[in-house]
């Protein structure tokens, strides 16, 4: 159905798929949180998005974390337009498998999102987490205001010295800011609400991220 690219390398705009107009359908609501998952959300929210590998087990993560008002996982930094699942798989859209999280920054910090973050999944790890490999499972950041990028640069500066005292390599995060966010397909949301058992391909460091406030 598509060629398939090399599991470590992005395509360009040109030669990654066209994609479609039309958005792939989802869910309109939070599987657990019974909230919209789409805007206009409430004036005082605001929005990050985090790529750690499988959106699955990155998505629960956000969602139970007090504060987070709706989480989401779609595609996003690459060039397809409302691409599917299997596009996405490919290599071939350039897009991450990312979680949309939307909160409230009086009830939990962007520092305690990053500190989630950081410790849930290996950043040193490129295009691949664990067993996952290919472009759509690297780490990043995709901030959407000023204060969101300060404060994940100043973060992953702080989390790649704890790494070196223990050893470890060079982060390989990217932090870029917020790109069109398309909506992965209804059942890929809020996955492990739904199949508690499901898969979950998260794995940290096992180095804790220093106080980030």
């Amino acid at each position: 159905m598509f060629s398939i690219r090399k599991k470590n390398t992005i395509p360009t705009k040109a030669e990654a798929l066209p994609g479609r107009t039309e958005a792939i359908p989802t869910a309109d609501r939070h599987f657990v949180k019974d909230v919209p998952l789409k805007p206009p959300f409430p004036q005082n929210m605001e929005r990050i998005a985090f790529g750690m590998g499988c959106f699955w087990g990155a998505e629960r993560i956000f969602w139970q974390q007090d504060g987070v008002y709706t989480t989401a996982v779609g595609y996003g930094a690459g060039h397809t337009p409302n691409a599917s699942y299997e596009e996405v798989c490919s290599g071939m859209t350039g897009h991450n498998e990312i979680v949309l999280v939307v909160y409230d920054p009086v009830k939990v910090s962007t520092n305690i999102l990053l500190q989630l973050f950081w410790q849930s999944h290996d950043p040193t790890q490129f295009m691949r987490q664990g067993g996952d490999m290919g472009t759509q499972y690297r780490s990043g950041i995709y901030f959407s205001t000023e204060e969101q990028k300060d404060a994940a640069l100043l973060s992953r500066t702080l989390y790649q010295q704890a790494l070196e005292v223990q050893g470890k390599g060079q982060i390989v995060t990217e932090i870029i800011e917020m790109p069109e966010f398309y909506y992965a397909e209804d059942y890929h949301q809020q996955y492990l609400a739904k199949k508690p058992n499901g898969y979950c391909g998260l794995g940290g460091t096992g180095i804790s991220c220093p106080d980030l406030s």
